[in-house]
């Protein structure tokens, strides 16, 4: 079986995790104050703190906005239920959008049309390694946390992903773009990511206010600082295997595959439309030994019983992401685009 998904992983990456163990130092130390430096230099902003995961990340993020009771966040209703969950966690009311039917991420028009007074912050997912385009987003005059769990690395009009939000988060869950296990981040500002660094940690504190132990390890930084170093070479094996399965499948019948982004796609995930129920789609590929997966288990809004958000609808109905990062081989890719086009034919 081909896996969806699957970490990238070095002797090297073993090598600098036993080191932490051999030295004694497990918990949060020098090495995630590292990786904090090497992650803020990268994305190309003042400050950055390492956390337990980017679920943890984003729920900070929101703290250190001020995000509470009576607040609203607008987040996308096609996305990953971590969204929906930092919400809710911080007292505030999450308000679904529905989604852009070229780049898969937040609507700004629908994004515009649910703003309302109450709106605190708005949560855009660069969805699935894409960099979106803030600019519309930024003149609603909202704070803005970038989401930049799955397209770290990514550029657009010369600045990197997450250096031009209020805040950014990542995440550094197994199968991301790197991995530290589980992990995530806040960056930004200094004063912003100093409020984030300061809620991670409950532990001998004069005052009762609500905190959290959501701190790295040095174990998983040392990892995650391995593989930032590499970080370029999984984005070109990345970017090799789009082109590869772009031309395989440009006359796919019944099949859209997206155009060249060029650095503004890191394809964490390989994302086609298909025009042929997905379930079938999915079992055939299964029987070929490829696995292949919906980009997001289901909208937001079907586990809240709600309706009008025709375009998120019609991706989950239609698109279908395929094997993509960099341990996958080329006869892999054509093993799995020959499988597809047999599924669609």
């Amino acid at each position: 079986m081909i896996p969806h998904s699957r970490p990238t992983l070095s002797d090297d990456d073993a090598e600098r995790v036993a080191r932490v163990v051999r030295g004694g130092q497990l918990a949060q130390g020098p090495e995630v104050a590292g990786l904090e430096r090497e992650l803020a230099e990268r994305i190309g902003v003042a400050a950055a703190a390492a956390v337990s995961s980017g679920s943890a990340a984003l729920e900070l993020a929101l703290r250190a906005l001020d995000v509470g009771a009576g607040h609203e966040v607008i987040i996308p209703t096609y996305a990953c239920d971590a969204v929906y969950h930092a919400v809710t966690r911080c007292g505030a009311t999450p308000v679904l959008a529905d989604a852009d039917p070229e780049t898969l991420g937040l609507s700004a028009d629908d994004v515009a049309r649910r703003r309302t007074a109450r709106t605190r912050a708005i949560i855009v997912v660069h969805p699935f390694g894409l960099a979106v385009d803030l600019g519309d987003f930024q003149r609603l005059g909202v704070a803005l946390v970038e989401d930049c769990a799955q397209t770290l690395g990514a550029t657009l009009g010369g600045r990197p992903v997450g250096a031009r939000g209020g805040l950014a988060v990542c995440s550094f869950y197994a199968t991301k773009l790197l991995t530290t296990g589980e992990g995530g981040a806040v960056a930004g500002p200094a004063d912003l990511v100093a409020r984030a660094r300061d809620t991670r940690d409950y532990d001998e504190r004069t005052e009762l206010t609500p905190r959290f132990n959501y701190k790295m390890t040095d174990m998983q930084a040392a990892l995650g600082r391995s593989q930032l170093a590499r970080l370029d070479t999984f984005i070109a094996r990345r970017r090799a295997l789009a082109a590869r399965y772009r031309a395989a499948l440009a006359r796919a019948p019944r099949c859209r595959v997206p155009a060249d982004a060029g650095e503004r796609h890191v394809y964490h995930r390989f994302v086609v439309a298909v025009e042929k129920p997905l379930d079938l789609v999915l079992t055939h590929l299964e029987r070929r030994g490829v696995a292949a997966r919906r980009p997001i288990f289901r909208p937001i809004h079907q586990a809240l019983g709600l309706s009008g958000y025709p375009t998120a609808e019609r991706l989950w109905a239609q698109c279908l992401s395929l094997p993509c990062y960099p341990r996958l081989t080329d006869g892999e890719v054509d093993t799995v685009t020959t499988a597809l086009a047999e599924a669609l034919a």
